[in-house]
This record gives C-alpha cells, sequence and structure tokens, in this order.
C-alpha cells in the first residue's frame, strides 16, 4: 500500500546502492523525514483519478456551454467515486472529493499546471533515463502520476466561485491550529522539507511555519496576517513574519536554481545519480555553486574532471576499495600529458580523490560542526596598495580595522559592513582564520574512520592518501569554509540592516501628528533664500514666499514673518535639517527669545528634510501642486511633515527618508521589499477615511496597488462618497480577496456619512414631482441605490467586516447598541461581561477565537477618531538654542532620537551634531516601564534624558548617556 505514493521517492535509491560504491552514497536525513511525513490524504489522493479516456471525455466537454459543463463535472465525480481505492479510510477523502475548494482552501495549490510541468521534469529524469529504476517496479494499478494533475486542472476550471469560498474557509480566525498538516507540496521539490528548513533558519515553530506558507500561498498580506490570522500564526509580529517570507523566498530561489542546474547537466549529459542527490540536498546558494562550479558554462574543468578524463577514476575509486589489486604503474603513458610518469599519475589520482572528499555530505557536516567548536576569527588589515596610494580621508575612516580581529561568533552587524565596505574600497585586506587544530582533527579523521581503506594500504598508498586529504582541504574545503562564513555573516549583517531600517522607519512614520494649529514651513537656504509655506490645520496651502535672512537683510525680513504668523495665526516653526539650519534656527530662537512675536507665543522645531528636494520635482507633487515653483514644494512638505508625518512620508521613496545604516551597501531589492512592506503595515494599521484621503495614501493600504487606488477615487469622485465597506466591491479591481485584505484598515466618519445621507433623501424627496414626468427617469434609479445604502457603525472600527456578525451577537450578549460604540457606557457593559464569564469563556460562548474577541473588543470601545500614533512621541518644540562649545561634560540635556544603529542611538540635543549614545548605554532599567517595547532598542522621535560624557570639538563627536526614556 506504501509502495504506491512513494514510487517517485524510492526509485533514485536502488540504483545508487547497486551501481556506485558505498562511500558515494550521500544520504539524506531530510529525504527520509519526508517519506515519513507523507499524508494519508494525499496517498488516496492517486488511485482515485480517471484514466485517459475519461480525460478527454472531459476535454470534448469543455467547449460546450456553462451547463454542459457543469453536467461534465458531476458526471466526472459520479464515475470517480466507482473506482476502487486501495486505502481503508475512504470517509474524508470522499468529502475532500466533493469538495475541494471548502475543506482544502490553504493546501490547494494555485496554479495546477504550473506544478504540473516541474513534475513532469523531475519524473523525466528520474524515471525515464534511469532504466534500472523502472525494471524494479511492478506495473501500477493506479492512473500515472501526471495524469491527476491533468484532471485535476480540468475539474477546477470554474476560478472564480474559488475566490469567495477562500473567504468563507476559515473567516473571523476560525481555523484550527494547523490548516493541513506540515507536509506542504512545493513546486520545486527537494530531498529537504520546506516547513523544517525554514523552522530551522527562523526559529519559528513548524505549525507555524506551514501555517505561514500556505496563507503567503493565497496571497494574504502582512498586515492581514498579523492583525486577523494571529491564531495561525501564534501572535507573530509583523517584523517576525517579514523575516519568515523572505527565507521562504531564499529557500524557494535554492530549489528553483537547482532544478534549473539539475534540467541543464541532464540536456548537456552530465547527470548522474550522486551528482543529482548532491544537488537535491542543497540548502543555500553556496552549497549550490559549490557542486555545480565544475559544470558551468565557460569552465575549463576542475583538475578532477581532467584526471578523470585521461582514466585515473577506476584507480582512485580502486585505492579506498581494492587497494590490494591496485597498479598505479599500468596506468603510465609516457606520450600522454598528464599520465606520462608515476608522479602525474599519483597527482592525478589525488585530485580525484580530494574532488570526492570536498563533496561530500558527511565530510563537510563534519568539518562544519568542528568550525562551530572551535575558535574562527576574522581579521582586516590595512592594505598595502592603500597605504601607500590611497586618499587619507578614506583611510582615516577605518583606523579602528587597520588591525581588527574578532571571533565570528562576537563580531557585531555593523563592523562586518564596515569590513565589508572597506575592502570594496580596497583599503583593507580581509581574512577568515580557521586554525591549524581543525586541520589536523580533520585529516585524522578522514583518514582513520570517513575513507579509512576497507583493506591494508601499502606506505606509499598511505601518503597518497594522506596528501589527498591535505589538498581537499587545503584546496577545496578551506575555501568553501571561508566563503560560507563571510556569506552567512554578510547575509545577517545586511538582514539586520534592513530589518534596523524598517524599526527606525516605522518609528518615523507613526510620530504623532500636530493637528488643529496652522504651521509655518521653513526650508533653509543661503544664496536662494529661505523658501516659507504656511499651511491651514487642514493641510491646505495659505500662503507661501521666498526670504533672505543670511544676506544682511534679516531685520527686514523679520516684519514680513511677524506680519505673515499674525495675519494667519500661526505661531508655530518647522524648520528643515539641511543647509543653513543653524543659522536659520539661530535667526528665530534670537527673535522669540526678544519676545518679537508678540502677542503670539512662537515656539519652533527642528524636522528632517531628507527626500523633501526629490519629492519636490517628482510627479506626485507637480499633480498635487501644480501651480507651484518646486522650491516651494520641499517648504510645504517641511510644515506637513509635522502635522501628519504618514501622509506626507508615504510620499517619498523610503530609502531616501535616511533613518538607516549602511543603506547603499545592502541588497537593494531586500531593502525595497522590506521598507514598501513597513510602509503598507503603518498605513494599514493606521487605518484611511476613504472618502477624504489622498491617492498615494490609499495605494499603500494592503491588497491596494495604484491600479486599485486610482479606480476608488475615480468611484468617489463619480458616485460621491462612500457609505459603508460593502460599496467598496463595486468598484472596478476590486475582487474578494483584494476586499478581504483592505477592507479591515478603511475607516468611515459616522457623522459625515449621516449628514450626506440625510441630504440625500431630502434631494430626493425635492425631486420626486420631477422624476413622475420622467425628466428625471435615469437620475432616479441612481439616487434611490444611494439612497438605499446603509452606514454601518461598525466600519469606524478595526472589526473586519468577515467578523460583523460575532461582533453583534457580543453586542447582543452585552446589552450594546452599535451606535454606542467608543462611548464609556459600551466600555463599562463590555468590562461586566468579561469580568463575569473572562475573555475565554465569551469567545467560546461566541464560537470564536479569543484573539479575533479581543480585536472586538477593541474595536468597540476605542473612542471614535482613535489613532495609534498618539501613544507614540511629538515633535519636540523648543525656543532658545546652545552650541556645542556651551556643553561640559556632565551636563544634562533633553532630546529627541534621530537615528537608531546597532552600535548605538543618535540623539539630535539642540547643537546641531547629534549625539551618540552607545549601546552599552542603554539597559533595561533606564528604559519606560510604560510602554511596550520590541526590543532594548530607542527609535527615532523618542524623546531622552542624556548626561554629556565626552565632547571631540575637532572631530565633532558628542558621547551621551542614556539617563531615561522621557
Amino acid at each position: 500500500m506504501s509502495s504506491l505514493p512513494r514510487r517517485v521517492k524510492s526509485e533514485p535509491k536502488s540504483p545508487t546502492s547497486e551501481e556506485l560504491p558505498s562511500f558515494l552514497n550521500l544520504t539524506s536525513e531530510s529525504e527520509e523525514e519526508e517519506e515519513e511525513w507523507e499524508p494519508k490524504s494525499k496517498i488516496a489522493r492517486r488511485p482515485r483519478l480517471p484514466k485517459k479516456t475519461e480525460a478527454k471525455m472531459t476535454k470534448a466537454a469543455i467547449p460546450q456551454s456553462a451547463v454542459a459543463r457543469k453536467m461534465v463535472k458531476k458526471v466526472v465525480i459520479k464515475e470517480e467515486m466507482d473506482v476502487p481505492l486501495p486505502i481503508a479510510p475512504l470517509e474524508d477523502n470522499k468529502t475532500q472529493l466533493l469538495k475541494p475548494k471548502e475543506e482544502n482552501a490553504g493546501i490547494k495549490p494555485k496554479s495546477l499546471n504550473q506544478k504540473k510541468s516541474k513534475k513532469m521534469e523531475l519524473n523525466s529524469f528520474q524515471g525515464k533515463n534511469q532504466n534500472s529504476l523502472v525494471s524494479d517496479e511492478k506495473p501500477s494499478t493506479s492512473v500515472p502520476v501526471v495524469k491527476p494533475e491533468k484532471y485535476e486542472e480540468e475539474f477546477a476550471f470554474d476560478e472564480q466561485p474559488s475566490k469567495k469560498m477562500k473567504l468563507n474557509a476559515c473567516p473571523e480566525g476560525k481555523p484550527v491550529k494547523n490548516l493541513g498538516g506540515n507536509k506542504i507540496k512545493e513546486e520545486f521539490e527537494m530531498n529537504w522539507d520546506i516547513v523544517q528548513a525554514l523552522s530551522e533558519i527562523t526559529n519559528v515553530e513548524p505549525w507555524v511555519c506551514a501555517n505561514l506558507i500556505r496563507l503567503f500561498q493565497e496571497e494574504n498580506t502582512i498586515p492581514f496576517i498579523a492583525r486577523y490570522r494571529k491564531e495561525l500564526i501564534n501572535n507573530l509580529e509583523a517584523d517576525a513574519l517579514r523575516e519568515v517570507q523572505q527565507a521562504l523566498e531564499e529557500l524557494r530561489t535554492v530549489a528553483k536554481k537547482t532544478h534549473a542546474m539539475i534540467q541543464k547537466l541532464k540536456k548537456e549529459g552530465k547527470l548522474s545519480n550522486c551528482l543529482l542527490k548532491g544537488l537535491l540536498n542543497c540548502r543555500t546558494l553556496e552549497e549550490l555553486d559549490h557542486m555545480s562550479s565544475p559544470f558551468k558554462t565557460g569552465s575549463k574543468g576542475t583538475k578532477a574532471q581532467r584526471a578523470k578524463q585521461l582514466g585515473l577514476e577506476p584507480a582512485a575509486l580502486s585505492l579506498l576499495q581494492n587497494p590490494v589489486e591496485l597498479n598505479l604503474f599500468s596506468y603510465i603513458r609516457p606520450n600522454t600529458k598528464g599520465l606520462s610518469n608515476i608522479q602525474e599519475v599519483e597527482a592525478g589520482v589525488q585530485h580525484i580523490l580530494a574532488d570526492i572528499f570536498a563533496k561530500d555530505k558527511d565530510t563537510l557536516d563534519f568539518i562544519r560542526k568542528l568550525c562551530q567548536q572551535r575558535y574562527i576569527s576574522i581579521q582586516s588589515t590595512l592594505a598595502k596598495v592603500s597605504s601607500k596610494n590611497g586618499n587619507e580621508k578614506d583611510i582615516d575612516k577605518f583606523q579602528l580595522y587597520h588591525e581588527f580581529s574578532c571571533n565570528i561568533k562576537n563580531i557585531q552587524h555593523h563592523q562586518i559592513l564596515a569590513i565589508n565596505r572597506g575592502e570594496n574600497l580596497k583599503i583593507l585586506t580581509v581574512k577568515v582564520n580557521i586554525p591549524d587544530g581543525v586541520k589536523n582533527e580533520f585529516c585524522w579523521w578522514c583518514v582513520n574512520e570517513r575513507w579509512r581503506p576497507k583493506q591494508f594500504l601499502k606506505p606509499e598508498f598511505m601518503r597518497l592518501l594522506q596528501s589527498s586529504v591535505e589538498d581537499a582541504y587545503k584546496r577545496l574545503i578551506y575555501p568553501l569554509l571561508c566563503r560560507e562564513f563571510r556569506s552567512k555573516l554578510t547575509s545577517d549583517a545586511e538582514k539586520e540592516s534592513v530589518m534596523m531600517f524598517g524599526r527606525n522607519l516605522r518609528q518615523l512614520l507613526l510620530t504623532s501628528p500636530v493637528r488643529g494649529r496652522a504651521l509655518m514651513g521653513v526650508d533653509p537656504g543661503y544664496k536662494h533664500g529661505c523658501k516659507l509655506a504656511i499651511i491651514s490645520p487642514t493641510s491646505q496651502i495659505l500662503h507661501t514666499d521666498v526670504i533672505y535672512l543670511h544676506s544682511g537683510q534679516g531685520f527686514r525680513e523679520a516684519e514680513k514673518i511677524k506680519r505673515l504668523l499674525l495675519q494667519y495665526n500661526c505661531s508655530t516653526v518647522v524648520i528643515g535639517n539641511g543647509t543653513a539650519c543653524r543659522e536659520t534656527e539661530a535667526y528665530f530662537a534670537d527673535l522669540i527669545k526678544k519676545k518679537y512675536f508678540a502677542p503670539l507665543d512662537v515656539v519652533y522645531c527642528i524636522v528632517s528634510e531628507a527626500g523633501a528636494s526629490i519629492y519636490s520635482v517628482s510627479p506626485e507633487a507637480s499633480k498635487e501642486m501644480p501651480d507651484l515653483d518646486p522650491n516651494l514644494r520641499s517648504a510645504v512638505s517641511i510644515a506637513r511633515r509635522v502635522q501628519d508625518p504618514l501622509a506626507e512620508l508615504v510620499k517619498i521613496e523610503p530609502k531616501h527618508i535616511g533613518v538607516g545604516m549602511y543603506q547603499h551597501d545592502v541588497s537593494q531589492t531586500l531593502l525595497k521589499a522590506t521598507l514598501d512592506s513597513v510602509v503598507e503595515e503603518c498605513v494599514s494599521f493606521v487605518g484611511v477615511d476613504i472618502n477624504i484621503c489622498s491617492e498615494i495614501l490609499l495605494r499603500h493600504i494592503a491588497g491596494l496597488n495604484t491600479n486599485r487606488a486610482k479606480n476608488i477615487i475615480e468611484w468617489r469622485e463619480k458616485n460621491g462618497p462612500f457609505i459603508n465597506r460593502e460599496q467598496l466591491k463595486e468598484v472596478k479591481g476590486l475582487g474578494p480577496k483584494t476586499f478581504q485584505q483592505c477592507a479591515g484598515f478603511i475607516r468611515f466618519n459616522q457623522e459625515y456619512i449621516k449628514t450626506f445621507c440625510s441630504n440625500k433623501k431630502n434631494e430626493l424627496g425635492n425631486r420626486a414631482l420631477l422624476t413622475k414626468t420622467g425628466a428625471l427617469g435615469k437620475k432616479k434609479s441612481k439616487l434611490t441605490s444611494c439612497a438605499s445604502q446603509q452606514p454601518n457603525p461598525l466600519d469606524q472600527t478595526c472589526i473586519h467586516p468577515e467578523s460583523y456578525h460575532i461582533a453583534m451577537r457580543f453586542l447582543s450578549l452585552i446589552g450594546g447598541n452599535a451606535n454606542d460604540i467608543g462611548k464609556s457606557d459600551m466600555q463599562q457593559k463590555v468590562n461586566v461581561v468579561i469580568q463575569k464569564e473572562g475573555l475565554e469563556g465569551t469567545a467560546k460562548r461566541l464560537n470564536t477565537t479569543v484573539h479575533t474577541l479581543q480585536l472586538i473588543i477593541d474595536g468597540l470601545t476605542q473612542p471614535e477618531g482613535y489613532d495609534i500614533r498618539t501613544d507614540f512621541d511629538k515633535p519636540d518644540f523648543k525656543r532658545s538654542i546652545v552650541c556645542i562649545e556651551d556643553l561640559s561634560v556632565g551636563a544634562v540635556l533633553t532630546g529627541k532620537v534621530e537615528n537608531a544603529t546597532p552600535f548605538g542611538v543618535f540623539v539630535d540635543i539642540g547643537v546641531g551634531r547629534a549625539g551618540l549614545i552607545p549601546v552599552r548605554s542603554i539597559t533595561e532599567a533606564k528604559l519606560s516601564k510604560v510602554k511596550k517595547r520590541r526590543s532594548l532598542g530607542l527609535g527615532p522621535g523618542e524623546r531622552v534624558e542624556v548626561k554629556v560624557r565626552n565632547v571631540d570639538i575637532p572631530r565633532l563627536r558628542i558621547t551621551l548617556d542614556l539617563i531615561r526614556v522621557l
């Protein structure tokens, strides 16, 4: 019974044991585990598939009408049930067969014909080209493996209903812990299990990894998963989900490239069983490169390959298997280069043995385990070329790394990135130092255990074996280990840099907005003047101007500034931190000190203007402010960054915001994907008002893109404001899946909608007489349909539409009304029920999960217009200024975090130069107990109290000590 589903997997085993020597058998634990993981549901699926003739009948029926197609589907299912099944448990399989979409929504692959083609390719080189494998197998009574894919493809040719089924498959977070077991079938199958591999890389439970793979396959977004599928992911945060997603993509890339290499080698006739197994065991691109490098196009071939071409492979295998009968002198060919004398023959045999040792899985596993137990260091020194010809300024930047050595287990991520940059600039020379003890123990283990000959060796053969092991280590294994260590360190450092950038960006985007006041934005400058822009509390541009503060006209311009501030009742000035920022800040601080703007109590703040100039000449800025000069647009952007940081910063490409570390040295693809995901997460979690938000902000909502956001805006302009979330389904391009992803993050201002609906009803009543005459017959239906739409109070909450019925049942349970959402009465009623029955008891009574119930409670009790950003820090407003010369050691100051890195946090203390709090000074005791923290790190925008530890005026460096977080 078990031989049927395992036929393909058992095929490669027989030729390996019969045709190859025992020491070439590359065992794989993951492959054995994969066979044990075979679920019964998949075993039962293969024998119940139709025969070739049935598939043809189905094909012939497809071009007919929809009714005919449904009939064909029913007939095929009925016939299929008559096929004898050799497996006992049939109950569950029948239901799966009848409802493949509903019960297996999370398991069902999206594109079956893609999967089919890959399976055919894999079967072709594992089946047809290995005749010895097929000969041992008895003819199967079931249909061949390729056919079921063909049939299932035709069984699911009605794709449209499946989208709706997906939404109903696991609403309101009801699904069980496992969506369908930990076994997942991938497009490109390897000898290792992708769930187990993903779990080992990310340290996430296997069942969570399995659920995440299925959720990502169904095109669920990270914000949606993090908020509405918490029970399936064990309450992981968005950062952890991104890490799993990136690791999954890397594993799939390895699998894809591996199969591409297999197909290429198969086509060229170079694919052996040993090489096939080795390739299918690869988990990283470095391992794949090591296995496939001799076969790449343009390669001259390795020394081992050239020795094999001379016919020395039997001699090398004989030395390990049957050395008594080996006679190397018989291989000498005086007229053949490489075989002309005994030394050349021994060298050829040595190269073949070294190649065998270096590509053996057990050997590589042993040396890697050995390295984990020893002190492996990475060293950097000043390059000889750079010390003679290099730029002194660049060389001084890497002064810390001129004589640097550190254990690879303890080295920091920023140190790796600094070393790599110095090496790329040819200023540093970097090497990995593996102690000689590792080599000695490895060589002893190879000669005496792993590659110990089966028979007695002559002394000359023993020397040859020892020299082969040493050659394998020095020429092949040591360089491989160095590449692996450097690649792993660089990869980890780049990921940490990108994640740090993402954390800083999130902190910046979620800066608390300054609402309800007019702001003056100032883009400082010398020669071309300072650009001014005054915006209203609703972000409308009231006035723009240019003033020249630093060309001897400061006193005259002060009158203009005072007049503008009084005219628009503006008491807050926002200064960009670019060129002339320090002088402009001093100018305003002096006027404020003299109370020049009385009766206004004017304050100012410094804000980062990173990306403002790029945005001012972008198409989005031209569309938003077509009549404004690009130089003045930057002043508008600076002011809006304080009024609503999220809405303004999403207009700028994230990497231009400048809160990262070594951002130009890391993978730009990974950086862009991560930062875009962080922006989507922030915008989604804050939420947008669908009736007033901009297209740029809307396109960053989970599930939406540029075209869908444009369609929503067009619908809104054509039909008026949205009344409820259900109306989103009327927008072109918003199918069930898109609606599922975006609906929970879109908000509706209930007061505005109620006013709009009442106005529409009055308009409908006033036109009643005209519609009777038929003059407004067409408009009648439009107005009637508009009036028929009713606002839903739950649309202003974070509750997802899929959980509305649970929310209504919960409201009836507590005796509440949907119109009382956000009021104190609602909070009291919720507390009474929860205190009486508990959260788990209430969730069980409502037949839902605790996470979903908690989300419903949050949505019902949060006040109207609740914004998660209110928990974050506001900009630091001030009235005076100090300079670096005024600082003294021991002085206590307050400041705002500008940027965070793995080695410390940069804090703006108002002296024109950020000070550094070393990471060793940031301890748990000094952090705020009130705020929930994901790590011990601080983020941009947080206000801190610090003590000055050191001031280096020539180098403009300030070292600070963290006292507490304000």
